[in-house]
């Protein structure tokens, strides 16, 4: 694990907070940069997360962006109807491109394609895919926040897998690491803030939402990733994180 340079941001506090339920989520269909939107789950989960994520923001010293996929932009109206600021969407933020795997479920990538299915499970780089590479997607979203107007902290409504290659990138994660940290559930989010020059992860995966058990990936037949809860509590598999 290296700590990398400072990324230089107009802002020193982020919020990445994840959008809410699809019905591919609760499928376990892959997403990556197609668009279905919220279902009702995901609507309510986005309802009932956005105070406690406006709880401390001050709408004067805040800026909130998102991607522009539908399922993000929908969860950010959430945040910036109770603020009252202005709703940034900006494309760099989608989600990581999954490239054959897209609308396809886990199963179904299993089945064909079961050699990249098993790079995926291992964490080892996927071979064939096509989409965007890791470090592609990182670029992007710091890019995207480079550009942001000053303030004191950005909100920045997002995707599982590019919130997790943004924080690897601001850590300083190598890919060696970038399993360290689980990834974000369905409408929950992580703070990070510079503190002593670098970049510090405040809190990670913070829901108001109840969540499963997890299972590691390996350990079993259970679902890899991102098992995330329904409001109700029942498991949803989450398939936009890579």
């Amino acid at each position: 694990m290296t700590v990398g340079p400072l990324a230089e941001l107009p802002v020193s506090r982020l919020i990445l907070w994840r959008h809410g339920r699809t019905a591919w989520n609760a499928a376990g269909r892959f997403q990556g940069q197609l668009d279905p939107p919220l279902d009702a789950t995901g609507r309510r989960q986005a309802a009932a997360a956005a105070p406690h994520v406006a709880a401390d923001l001050s709408p004067e010293d805040t800026v909130v962006v998102s991607s522009d996929l539908d399922r993000a932009e929908q969860t950010a109206q959430a945040l910036t109807g109770l603020l009252g600021v202005r709703l940034r969407l900006d494309e760099r933020l989608r989600e990581h491109g999954m490239g054959s795997w897209e609308g396809l479920t886990r199963d179904e990538v299993a089945d064909r394609f079961p050699d990249q299915y098993a790079a995926w499970m291992a964490g080892r780089p996927v071979i064939g895919r096509g989409g965007e590479e890791p470090g592609a997607v990182a670029d992007r979203a710091v890019a995207a926040l480079a550009d942001l107007p000053p303030a004191a902290v950005a909100v920045v409504v997002t995707h599982g897998g590019t919130s997790g290659r943004l924080i690897e990138r601001l850590l300083g994660l190598t890919p060696d690491h970038r399993r360290v940290l689980g990834p974000l559930g369905n409408c929950a989010w992580s703070e990070l803030a510079v503190q002593g020059g670098r970049w510090r992860l405040l809190r990670h995966n913070s829901s108001v939402l109840r969540q499963p058990d997890r299972r590691l990936e390996g350990a079993g037949p259970a679902l890899p990733e991102d098992d995330v809860a329904t409001q109700d509590g029942a498991p949803a598999a989450d398939a936009d994180a890579v």
